[in-house]
């Protein structure tokens, strides 16, 4: 964080200082919610939860090096004490983002929010120093603890926006106004809380609803090839961008292809010129991903060339999105358990059928939360999918929705032993370490609730032997 006396970090968040006997002195490390993390110069944030309290470990981070606690109480060390810490940590979020003179840059979508996030940061590390949000930290605590990493040096603040509802988009961009938003996608993923696509592309659609108008700088990026986010055109006073694969988007590709391996390539058109890319990545759904970053870039002064370059030499920086690791037996295990809904779903299995051309695919599947309504329909299509991409054989792990996913491939063809219902992630485990052979091509996927990182793991090299391990 850019370096800020205790007084005037009380100041900015309306808190009242105890213990500090010199207010004068200066936070100049990082703002941090974990304890594990602190370090000389820190401020730590303490909040109390519903299993751990942060102010139980208030005399221990200051004995680590942190210089101050932001605290809803008295903690018999250093404190600037409010009323509402939350609130605190975003009023001084925004003004450390009001002094930093960086361009913020905000996304939001339904789903690849993650993956393009990472692919900007990348890209824009080719320009300038680029500060972005860690994982998937991109909620009202997330956000500003990003936003707060943030130094002199930094030039480019690149910020992931989620939203479970009407206006938390627009709280989070109160919190760090955007120059330019990009919004990826409406699908259906949260569509239970939502209630609709047309619901979530209204929460979507008040990011685009903060940017400052062209006059003054400000850029919305779009997804050509989505209606409901072409549409949010009219809501916004900035500059529209769009990128995407119709011959509409200022940004597309051109030429789209995998590799043997699975990973795209392509010819990059933007309105400063066409270069192309092969990326390291894996599957076709990173071309979206990749345009969305290249317009964000495009609008920052990067020319084709430089952003192609970046976009080929890009990486996956956050775990378990699409984390391909080759046993030495040839067994290729692809970890994409971090979270999923139908539209990554969908992206993930394409992905593994070109991966797997010419070898034993496995598709170990588990339930997509937050569905609602849609949850039977959208499972039985996942399990539909599978079956006509020729997947080698279908695990579906878990309960209802599991039962759902075996059901969708039993009626889309005449799947028997091809597809197995399992209780839980050990009994998905033993079946494959029966069964696996040399060459096989293996995608675990589901929603994070249901933890099926542990199947990947314990597959890999050196994974656990016996049983897996409960988190």
């Amino acid at each position: 964080m850019i370096a800020l006396s205790l007084a005037e970090i009380a100041e900015v968040v309306g808190g009242q200082t105890y213990d500090i006997p010199d207010p004068s002195v200066q936070v100049t490390g990082q703002v941090v919610r974990d304890s594990r993390e602190v370090e000389p110069g820190s401020l730590f944030v303490a909040f109390a939860g519903e299993h751990v309290d942060g102010h139980d470990f208030a005399a221990a981070v200051v004995e680590a090096g942190a210089v101050a606690v932001l605290a809803s109480r008295p903690v018999g060390v250093p404190a600037i004490v409010v009323d509402d810490v939350q609130r605190a940590l975003g009023a001084l979020a925004r003004h450390v983002v009001q002094k930093l003179g960086a361009t913020l840059v905000a996304l939001t979508g339904s789903a690849g929010k993650t993956s393009t996030k990472d692919l900007i940061a990348q890209v824009l590390r080719h320009k300038a120093p680029t500060v972005f949000t860690p994982g998937s930290l991109n909620n009202e605590i997330g956000l500003p603890l990003t936003a707060l990493s943030a130094t002199e040096e930094t030039r480019f603040l690149v910020l992931e926006m989620g939203a479970r509802g009407i206006g938390h988009i627009r709280y989070l961009t109160e919190l760090t106004p955007p120059q330019i938003g990009l919004v990826i996608n409406v699908g259906t993923a949260h569509i239970g809380e939502f209630g609709g696509r047309e619901q979530i592309a209204q929460a979507k659609g008040e990011l685009v609803e903060a940017l400052p108008s062209e006059a003054d700088g400000g850029a919305a990026i779009l997804n050509a090839d989505d209606p409901l986010v072409r549409a949010m055109a009219a809501r916004t006073k900035a500059k529209v961008i769009f990128f995407g694969e119709s011959g509409e988007a200022d940004v597309r590709a051109e030429n789209v292809r995998l590799t043997d391996r699975g990973q795209p390539a392509f010819r990059l058109h933007t309105p400063s010129g066409a270069s192309d890319v092969t990326m390291r990545l894996y599957g076709e759904h990173h071309v979206s991903n990749a345009l969305a970053a290249a317009a964000v870039a495009h609008e920052l002064g990067m020319s084709a060339d430089e952003i192609a370059t970046a976009l080929s030499e890009a990486g996956s920086l956050s775990r378990w999105r699409m984390e391909v690791t080759e046993r030495p037996d040839g067994v290729t295990i692809v970890n994409d358990a971090y979270n999923a809904n139908p539209e990554s779903m969908r992206a993930a299995l394409r992905a593994l059928a070109a991966m797997g051309r010419g070898r034993r695919t496995w598709a170990v599947l588990g339930k997509m939360a937050e569905l609602g309504d849609e949850a039977l329909a959208e499972h039985d299509a996942v399990g539909r999918l599978a079956v006509r991409l020729n997947v080698g054989k279908l695990v579906a792990v878990g309960g209802r929705e599991a039962s759902w996913l075996q059901l969708g491939a039993y009626n889309e063809g005449s799947w028997g032993e091809e597809s197995v219902h399992v209780s839980d992630a050990q009994a998905a485990v033993d079946l494959l370490r029966s069964e696996l052979r040399p060459g096989d091509v293996v995608l675990v996927k589901a929603s994070r609730s249901v933890g099926l990182e542990r199947v990947a793991q314990a597959l890999l090299p050196g994974g656990t032997e016996g049983e897996v391990a409960v988190r």
